[in-house]
């Protein structure tokens, strides 16, 4: 483990669940608050809430996602459906025998958040996403070709589907370098026609004050260790979740919700997202549901890391656990 890591003096360890081995960073004791990271990252994105939350009396437990860090890594991207992702996180809450858990999202772990809330309203005091909404699900059409046709070819989901081709393309990079054109997004991420998106994402020369060369590093290693098929499988089994999800057309989330979302980010500025998020159909989704806007891009809980903090604070606060 880095220096740098071991600096947050978090607890590790690994856990059987849904069939897999999954590894949690955790931290304090009360309720309990699972922070789930998304692409591509693992559990030291939240390096920031995990300290805070701990310290305001609450049990912090941040997992590597199955296919990320140090959890296992199944070959098959069949095996990563949200129906897996959900499974895993059930097992957690069940190890740590609670009933019912705060559940913390960004990105992909903001869709498993989603998600778990969906199929097991029962296991959710109340959730906190970032940067990714709650869509409909299409009754017709699957998520690719969705995707596909408002973003085109060049978008990132659509090169990840290929086996093995996002990974000889990232594979012309050391790990630095694919961590910095990752984690400093300021732009959409749709690459020109006949370019991979990992050469067409900007190299920065320096660092924001958000983030370190350290930090840079942590992330670095930790992939060279893992690398990034597992979390590419997360794209490649979009289309097959969508089959799996036709049970639950129409349903709405019904626990209470706050999302978050930084007003640089990519994906909010473009494809309709915003009036999406702020019209009257996100809230008809979500009935119990407060939307928040920072100043940020896309790894709020990084970039604003404070303001993501408090805002997490507060909504746990409104909704105190069942005593």
């Amino acid at each position: 483990m880095s220096f740098v890591m071991m600096n947050y003096e978090v607890d590790h360890q690994r856990i059987k669940t849904n069939g897999i081995w999954m590894h949690v960073a955790e931290k304090g004791t009360g309720p309990l608050v699972l922070l789930i990271h998304g692409f591509p990252q693992f559990w030291y994105a939240w390096r920031h809430q995990i300290n805070f939350l701990a310290d305001k009396g609450y049990h912090v437990v941040a997992p590597d996602l199955r296919g990320y860090g140090d959890s296992d890594s199944p070959l098959s991207p069949s095996s990563y459906t949200m129906m897996h992702i959900v499974g895993d996180l059930i097992g957690l809450i069940d190890h740590f025998g609670q009933q019912k858990a705060y559940v913390v999202g960004h990105d992909w772990g903001a869709v498993a958040g989603w998600y778990l809330s969906l199929f097991r309203p029962d296991r959710v005091m109340g959730l906190v996403t970032l940067t990714v909404p709650y869509y409909p699900r299409s009754p017709t059409t699957k998520t690719i070709p969705s995707i596909q046709k408002v973003y085109g070819d060049g978008c990132h989901v659509i090169q990840f589907q290929e086996p093995g081709r996002a990974e000889r393309a990232f594979a012309r990079y050391d790990y630095t370098t694919v961590m910095k054109k990752f984690l400093l997004i300021t732009d959409k991420m749709i690459a020109p026609p006949d370019m991979e998106i990992i050469d067409f994402l900007e190299t920065k020369r320096s660092l924001p004050p958000w983030l370190t060369e350290e930090d840079i590093q942590v992330y670095a290693e930790k992939f060279e260790e893992s690398g990034f098929t597992g979390g590419f499988n997360y794209y490649r089994a979009m289309d097959l979740t969508w089959e799996l999800l036709a049970p639950w057309q129409g349903s709405k989330i019904t626990v209470p919700v706050k999302f978050i979302v930084g007003n640089k980010e990519f994906g909010f500025q473009s494809g309709g997202v915003k009036d999406f998020v702020l019209g009257d159909e996100f809230k008809s989704l979500v009935p119990d549901l407060e939307v928040v806007v920072i100043d940020g891009h896309h790894f709020i809980q990084e970039e604003n890391h404070q303001e993501v903090s408090n805002h997490i604070l507060s909504f746990l606060g409104k909704h105190p656990m069942d005593q």
